[in-house]
């Protein structure tokens, strides 16, 4: 095994490429691939692969090379943003949130309400051409409003396939006629489907019907009331969150177990919610850190719904709460019954700061009751399986998308936010580098 990785190694140093050739230098790799930390390992990056891990003692480091210090620090694969909001190509927004992801050391951004423009935007950041994530993006989004009618909802599936998207975007408001012809049209076509359940359709009827990720846990709460319910005669709220004090939370094992055995994926945007309806008051949220890269009237914009939000008829500290506990359990019995978690935020949506929200959502998942580990696998090896990527851990001969951290993630999750540097396809982008893109982007109106 030694040998070979040397005769990698050589056959690369032999070209010219070594010139866009990367090392860190006796770092701690966490690899992914197991829960373990390979110590004072040199790690060699060429033409945007992983080409060399070997013991820091015994891996010479080539000239002409750039040389990372990786002493007392951490290198883990890259994380993926697994609902996000892509601006369109020629959007001002872009770079910001591009940056912002970045910084964050979120690699690859699933885009949850796609647009024509993505299709070039996506190949453009492959290609380095334009700065930011690796983009796996859906078609313009399927719902009661776009879709008029069972052959409609075929035709427009086989519009998106020709069209090269990676997946499509399923919005609530479809009825169940056209949710089912979506759903054959995309399992003959072999494209996933993915999103919000609508509520004619249902949790088990989503799953049955090959869904590839729900998202926002999306339909659960509604599985879980009693038998009597009619989720198109009440009103739920946000999500569901107002029937907390109604459901059968001895059902959550079962539906999970259901959910697993058809291999149906979950990306809960617990951030989304929690911060949406927990007690932590506007004025904290609005000073956190992070705001300082929203403009003042989004933010201004996120607060009035959070207090919209507190304001609900049937809304209480106490639904909410336990609304919380019901999604954590969800989570947590999702993941134990073998049901997929992948790691996803909304980004921007309500407190959720592009690339910030990320590490907010690894939180609420260990607050589940995932350890930092298996938090950090859905935003990694995970997502890589789900997608089929050559990314999500680091091995040789793997994409490299990596962070470099300052401290040890699996000791404590909040340390993924120690970030010293960033690759992405093997560009390597220090804190320097980081801070020079960041500093045009932070909106001094913000207090």
């Amino acid at each position: 095994m030694r040998l070979g990785i040397y005769f990698l190694f050589a056959a690369i140093a032999a070209h010219s490429a070594v010139a866009d050739t990367t090392v860190f230098v006796n770092v701690n790799v966490i690899p992914m691939t197991s829960e373990e930390v390979l110590t004072q390992q040199t790690v060699i990056v060429a033409a945007g692969v992983v080409a060399t891990i070997g013991d820091v003692e015994t891996v010479p480091v080539p000239e002409g090379v750039i040389v990372v210090d990786g002493t007392d620090r951490y290198l883990m694969p890259g994380l993926a943003e697994m609902h996000a909001h892509v601006p369109g190509a020629d959007s001002r927004e872009l770079d910001r949130y591009f940056a912002l992801f970045i910084a964050n050391g979120v690699t690859t951004v699933r885009g949850m309400l796609g647009q024509p423009s993505h299709l070039r935007l996506r190949d453009e950041l492959l290609s380095g051409k334009v700065f930011g994530p690796r983009l796996i993006t859906s078609g313009p989004s399927l719902n009661g409003r776009s879709v008029s009618g069972a052959a409609d909802g075929a035709r427009q599936v086989r519009e998106q396939h020709a069209a090269g998207y990676d997946f499509l975007k399923i919005h609530p408001g479809l009825d169940a006629g056209e949710f089912a012809a979506i759903a054959d049209a995309a399992n003959e076509l072999g494209i996933p489907f993915a999103g919000h359940v609508p509520a004619a359709v249902g949790v088990s009827n989503a799953i049955a019907s090959g869904i590839a990720t729900i998202d926002h846990l999306d339909g659960y709460m509604a599985a879980l009331m009693p038998s009597n319910f009619d989720p198109s005669g009440g009103y739920g709220g946000f999500f569901d969150v107002l029937l907390a004090d109604q459901v059968n939370t001895d059902r959550i094992a079962a539906l999970a177990a259901e959910t697993a055995k058809a291999s149906v994926w979950n990306v809960p945007t617990q951030s989304l919610i929690e911060q949406l309806i927990n007690e932590v008051s506007v004025t904290e949220l609005r000073n956190r850190p992070d705001m300082q890269y929203m403009p003042a009237g989004t933010v201004d914009r996120w607060i009035a719904a959070k207090e919209a939000q507190q304001a609900e008829r049937g809304s209480s500290p106490e639904v909410a709460a336990e609304a919380i506990r019901i999604r954590r359990a969800l989570i947590l019995a999702l993941h134990e019954a073998g049901g997929r978690i992948l790691l996803g935020s909304d980004a921007p949506q309500i407190f959720n700061v592009p690339g910030f929200s990320l590490h907010n959502e690894l939180e609420f998942l260990v607050a589940s009751g995932l350890t930092p580990f298996e938090a950090l696998q859905a935003g990694t090896v995970n997502v890589a399986e789900f997608l089929d990527l050559d990314t999500g851990a680091i091995e040789i001969g793997r994409q490299a998308d990596l962070v470099l951290l300052d401290a040890n993630p699996l000791e404590a999750i909040g340390d993924s936010r120690r970030i010293h540097g960033v690759m992405v396809r093997g560009t390597w982008y220090s804190g320097g580098d980081i801070e020079r893109r960041l500093r045009p982007h932070r909106q001094t109106a913000n207090p």
